[in-house]
């Protein structure tokens, strides 16, 4: 049974920084597609990064690219997604989610497995 928890999100000022986790469990990260999705109170879910399965490319927002950045640890079996310069409009509920597909997806409906979220608040 595969499962995805996320953690590391919080409340911090604009500016700072914040590393969010997925720990995964009946897949092997290192091997599987997998993103960072996020969702604002009346709005729509939306891709902020993704990893192709094996990691030979990344897809970023323009809204994070060049402050976000997606990773792995395979030993830990971990995806993390290291936030740095928060802005106010990157508050939302982070969602990580893994696909069986082999090409890099952002289109939500290719995800098959979702983490339960976790919160960030970015404010001063």
């Amino acid at each position: 049974q595969v499962q995805l928890v996320e953690s590391g999100g919080g409340l911090v000022q604009p500016g700072n920084s914040l590393r969010l986790s997925c720990a995964a469990s009946g897949l092997t990260v290192s091997s599987t597609g997998m993103g960072w999705f996020r969702q604002a109170p009346g709005k729509e879910r939306e891709a902020v990064a993704a990893i192709k399965w094996n990691g030979e490319t990344t897809y970023y927002a323009d809204s994070v690219k060049g402050r976000f950045t997606i990773s792995r640890d395979n030993a830990k079996n971990t995806l993390y997604l290291q936030m740095n310069s928060l802005k106010p409009e990157d508050t939302a509920v982070y969602y990580c989610a893994a696909t069986s597909r082999r090409p890099l997806y952002v289109s939500l409906s290719t995800y098959d497995n979702w983490g339960q979220g976790t919160q960030v608040t970015v404010s001063s």
